[in-house]
């Protein structure tokens, strides 16, 4: 029997937001998690000089492993040799792979709620069991060593994620070294998505493999980099999983786009670029930050990291894609219900992405604030 999976609400916001502009409406796009700047000028480079030249095939390229791994050296102060990295088509495989490697059918896989829509759901597809923990306001939203160490039975894995989504928020490194202590104690295999890494404003975000050697990392070229559409990422596996990683990776998916790697390699030298574009989501978060205290949104977890502010409107709805289509249809702003994010509390939540231009930020706060103030109340914020 196939498992049974809870849709994606996001794309359908997303795909009503196309509509609306198709018939000419002004739309705003925070509902989706991208960039909305291009892979940087020289992988674009690379990239019209490899199609001219290159007929291209099934390959893993050799020089982008090895520079993955100088980024956890040089970054990290971690050893990963290169052939631990397993190129995959973006971060999505890189679970199916992760999970796949670790765990049978059947195995209870702890995580946060709020947390990505596609764990709760890829774990659903793969047959095993979603041990979501409530995360609230108290804990940033963010996991927590003790709250994995009350967790009976133990769980089989984690998934972490630092930064994470849809909150922004990081784990300190002093709790992100207890919960690799409670998971070396109890048996509990690790998965961390560090898909966010590099866009940070609390400075370095530490990896789990400075403290969890044995963890399985997720990343991806899709939002530091700015290739979401290249659909590049990796996973970095330790020695002993190796080769059942590798088989499903061949099996599954074959190799990631051959243009996508030899445009990756160049993105990974273009730091002023790159850094260029965290400098903005810096100024757009800081711009959300007083927008969304305007619109009367007081219940957040300021984000540490990635491009995301996941508010409480429960004063307003208790329907949050209700809610996120109606603020589309009457201000052409896309946001992301928060039931994508946590089945049971996200009724009230609502996901705002500020990976867009400033410019379109201050339009958005513009349109909003009027709106906002003339919802009715459900009851009074506390």
């Amino acid at each position: 029997m196939t498992a049974t999976i809870d849709p994606f609400h996001a794309i359908a916001i997303g795909e009503l937001a196309y509509q609306l502009a198709s018939q000419g409406r002004s739309v705003i796009h925070m509902e989706y998690g991208q960039p909305s700047t291009g892979a940087p000028a020289a992988a674009i480079a690379i990239a019209h000089r490899v199609l001219d030249a290159d007929p291209m095939g099934y390959w893993e390229n050799p020089q982008l492993k090895a520079r993955i791994a100088r980024l956890y050296a040089e970054e990290h102060g971690v050893t990963v040799a290169p052939e631990q990295v397993i190129l995959t088509c973006g971060a999505s495989p890189a679970l199916v792979l992760a999970l796949s490697t670790l765990f049978a059918p059947g195995a209870r896989v702890a995580l946060a709620r709020p947390g990505y829509v596609a764990y709760r759901n890829t774990l659903k597809a793969l047959h095993m069991e979603p041990v979501e923990l409530d995360c609230g306001e108290a804990e940033r939203f963010q996991l927590t060593a003790a709250a994995l160490a009350a967790v009976e039975p133990a769980p089989d894995g984690v998934i972490i994620a630092s930064p994470a989504n849809p909150t922004g928020t990081v784990i300190e490194p002093e709790e992100l070294a207890r919960i690799a202590e409670v998971c070396a104690e109890r048996g509990i295999a690790i998965v961390s998505d560090e898909i966010y890494h590099g866009i940070s404003y609390v400075g370095p975000v530490r990896s789990t493999l400075a403290v969890a050697p044995q963890a399985l990392v997720i990343n991806s070229f899709s939002k530091y980099f700015s290739m979401a559409g290249w659909r590049l990422g990796w996973l970095v596996v330790p020695p002993h999983l190796l080769e059942p990683a590798r088989a499903r990776m061949g099996n599954l998916f074959l190799t990631p786009p051959s243009l996508a790697q030899h445009a990756g390699l160049a993105a990974m030298d273009c730091r002023d670029e790159l850094e260029g574009h965290v400098a903005t989501y810096a100024r757009n978060r800081d711009l959300m930050l007083e927008g969304v205290a305007r619109l009367g949104l007081s219940h957040i977890a300021p984000p540490d990291g990635a491009f995301y502010i996941y508010a409480d409107v429960g004063h307003l709805t208790q329907d949050s894609l209700g809610f996120c289509r109606r603020m589309l249809e009457e201000t052409g702003v896309a946001t992301a219900p928060g039931i994508d994010f946590d089945p049971l509390g996200g009724n009230r939540f609502v996901r705002f992405s500020f990976a867009v231009s400033t410019a379109l930020v201050e339009e958005a706060l513009a349109r909003l604030e009027p709106w906002f103030a003339a919802q009715p109340r459900l009851v009074e914020p506390a």
